[in-house]
This record gives structure tokens, sequence and C-alpha cells, in this order.
């Protein structure tokens, strides 16, 4: 049985092995159109704008999930208990 850091060591390795071998562009090109479509179907569920305008504003709803995902991070750290970079350089 492999432990959590284990488990996690082989995938790092699994991942590097494939982008040794493959396009990580085309590897993950399937995963960033679905990814893409979900920004395109909020903003025009009924697919009534331009396709231009469209990626526009996917393009901003993307930027606002992230954005909201960084304040949520920038959150958490904060409620964390501070750390010594000892046992951050440890972990």
């Amino acid at each position: 049985m492999l432990s959590p850091k284990e488990r996690s060591l082989r995938g790092r390795i699994g991942a590097y092995r494939l982008h040794a071998t493959h396009d990580p562009k085309v590897t993950t090109l399937a995963a960033r159109r679905a990814f893409m479509a979900r920004f395109e179907r909020e903003v025009d569920p009924d697919r009534t704008l331009d396709p231009a305008e469209r990626e526009r504003r996917a393009l901003m709803a993307r930027k606002a999930h992230f954005a909201a995902l960084a304040l949520k991070s920038s959150r958490a750290r904060r409620r964390r208990p501070p750390t010594s970079q000892a046992t951050e350089a440890a972990a």
C-alpha cells in the first residue's frame, strides 16, 4: 500500500513521462475545450450571441472565476496559523 506522498510522487513521475513524450497542448486539448465551454454556456446559454462576443464574455467569466479562487485562497491562508519557514521547507 502506497502512502499519500508515494502516490503523489508516482503520479508526478507519470506526468513527467507523459510530457516528455507528448505535447501537453495536444494531450490537454479536450479538457481545455470542455473547460471553456462551461463559461460559454454560462454567458450565453441560448447561443444567441455572436461567436466573437461569446468568446470575449467567456474569457471574462473565466478571469472572474480564477480571481474568485485567488480571493478564497488568500482568505484561507490568512486564517491558517503562521508557520516557520523550516516547517514549510520540510513539507
